[in-house]
């Protein structure tokens, strides 16, 4: 197994494909890829088999920006008539001797041609498993701690059959997390918050760190999306901008609005758990003044996200975040730090850093 075939948003094929070499880097692997602008998919191959395996098991997904899911691929693209889509996908798992696996996923690029494959991936899932259970090639039960085969259509008669590790991989289909708009939510934009939180925050630690009566800055609220997300888990907040408020929310008795400059706004107090911030700025400009946030003590997590200029975009992330943590490391600052191109999302990136100071 020579290649890597990784999922991202259409439109950041290049970014993915730079990561993925970045990443691979690292770790000493060497290859090329293999991408076409807009199919929300890339190949990575590289030059050594065994190091790319070591490469697999040893990076962290976690780190990844722009890669929603990686799998390793068992054979090249896979051709599957009408008349029978299976005994191909079959063969090609016993081709490569896999057996005991515990899922599997039918999935499709995250593209508008892609999209009507949802129905044709149902209707193979379920006969498609039973042959693989049949066969051995997975377990007779689903075991999510067991390895993921995944079948990446790319049209109703052709895809890739890849193999993943729950340990290290996403556990979504398509690498995606939906949500369900709330209608009294006063934009879109609360679900970046809400996906964030889901995906940095740890379900078993929401009491502690999303917990009601926690008290919040919004930066750049207007009208409200991020706010939302705070108000609804009972959170006291500052929201920060010269526009309106939705009524709504300032109805709830939760908020305060400030119309002030988000980039000069101090608290007077250092009670502020949570800093929020969806401001259309600079990504450096924003990054500085979170950076100002932390060190000066004046939240203990926050949540900000980048803004992405047209071109170099995985560039501007890495220098924008190495300056950033350059300046929390020489204030002495001690933090965690994670940034991901959500689902959600469009020309961002989400950025989540919690401080590991002594309190």
């Amino acid at each position: 197994m020579k290649q890597l075939l990784l999922y991202c948003r259409a439109g950041f094929e290049k970014e993915c494909a730079a990561e993925i070499q970045d990443h691979a880097a690292q770790f000493g692997v060497f290859g090329y890829f293999k991408l076409k602008a807009n199919t929300a998919f890339v190949i990575f191959e590289a030059y050594d088999g065994e190091a790319l395996l070591t490469f697999y098991r040893d990076a962290d997904f976690t780190h990844f920006i722009f890669i929603r899911q990686w799998a390793l691929l068992l054979a090249e693209q896979l051709s599957l008539p009408a008349e029978d889509r299976i005994a191909p996908v079959l063969a090609a798992a016993l081709a490569e001797d896999v057996s005991s696996c515990g899922q599997l996923r039918v999935e499709f690029p995250d593209t508008n041609d892609g999209k009507t494959l949802s129905t044709l991936a149902r209707k193979l899932t379920v006969p498609l498993r039973q042959a693989f259970r049949q066969a051995g090639v997975m377990l007779a039960k689903e075991q999510k701690r067991a390895p993921v085969l995944h079948l990446f259509l790319l049209s109703g008669t052709s895809g890739f059959l890849g193999l993943s590790y729950p340990e290290n991989n996403s556990p979504l289909e398509n690498g995606i997390m939906r949500l369900k708009f709330p209608a009294e939510a006063p934009s879109r934009s609360t679900l970046k918050l809400e996906e964030a939180f889901i995906q940095f925050i740890p379900k078993a630690e929401w009491d502690t760190r999303l917990a009601p009566g926690l008290n919040a800055v919004d930066l750049g609220a207007c009208p409200g999306g991020w706010t939302y997300q705070l108000v609804k888990r009972s959170m006291m907040v500052t929201a920060i901008d010269n526009g309106p408020m939705a009524e709504s929310l300032m109805e709830t008795g939760q908020v305060k609005h400030l119309m002030v400059d988000g980039f000069k706004f101090e608290p007077a107090k250092r009670n502020v758990y949570w800093l929020v911030c969806d401001m259309i700025e600079q990504p450096q400009r924003v990054a500085n003044r979170i950076a100002d946030w932390l060190i000066n003590g004046w939240c203990q997590e926050t949540i900000f996200n980048l803004k992405l200029p047209m071109k170099r975009r995985y560039e501007t992330v890495k220098e924008v975040l190495a300056d950033f943590e350059q300046r929390l490391q020489q204030a002495g600052f001690h933090y965690e730090l994670q940034a991901k191109h959500l689902y959600h999302d469009r020309e961002e990136v989400t950025v989540h850093v919690r401080s590991k100071q002594k309190r």
